[in-house]
């Protein structure tokens, strides 16, 4: 009680003009040198058509690792007993908008693979990557993942005015 009595009073409040960002979830299991993508679904509002991790919002009440866990059982059906974090990416996407992304790997699963509304399934080796209609960045983090993933990486995601990506690793 004394916690959340102290929160009310908090002076870390959010201010209209600070930096906020969106926590969301990217993960990448892999099996082997192939890793789990999800083709986005035709009516996705972003990425339809493109392969890109699983993954999703962090909720309310959530810790990033257990909301990867729900993402990961909800858009394929599968439990990872090594799921852990090995990255996060700030992402610009307004002046004082972002998105924080834990991005979470793995290679011990369970279960079998379903299908979700999100999109299809499919195991891709890393060196057929190019050869698919990608997220710009998967390539980027899955060789980073495969090199090292005992390693946490850190890196940031800014615009120039063309809206070519500039990453910036930390």
């Amino acid at each position: 009680m004394f916690f959340r009595k102290e929160m009310a009073n908090n002076p870390q409040i959010i201010l209209k003009d600070r930096y906020q960002v969106v926590p969301r979830t990217l993960i990448l299991v892999f099996q082997g040198d192939k890793v789990l993508l999800q083709k986005g679904s035709a009516t996705k509002k972003i990425w339809a058509g493109y392969y890109n991790g699983l993954g999703g919002h962090i909720e309310r009440g959530e810790d990033a690792l257990s909301a990867a866990r729900r993402e990961l059982m909800e858009e394929a059906g599968l439990e990872c007993s090594d799921l852990h974090l090995c990255g996060t990416v700030m992402i610009d996407v307004e002046d004082n908008n972002g998105i924080l992304l834990f991005v979470m790997t793995g290679s011990e699963i369970q279960g079998n693979i379903n299908e979700s509304d999100e999109g299809s399934l499919h195991w891709v080796r890393e060196s057929d990557l190019s050869e698919v209609k990608v997220v710009e960045d998967i390539p980027e983090i899955v060789a980073r993942i495969l090199v090292d993933n005992s390693k946490i990486f850190h890196a940031h995601y800014g615009y120039d005015e063309n809206g070519t990506r500039i990453t910036t690793l930390g």
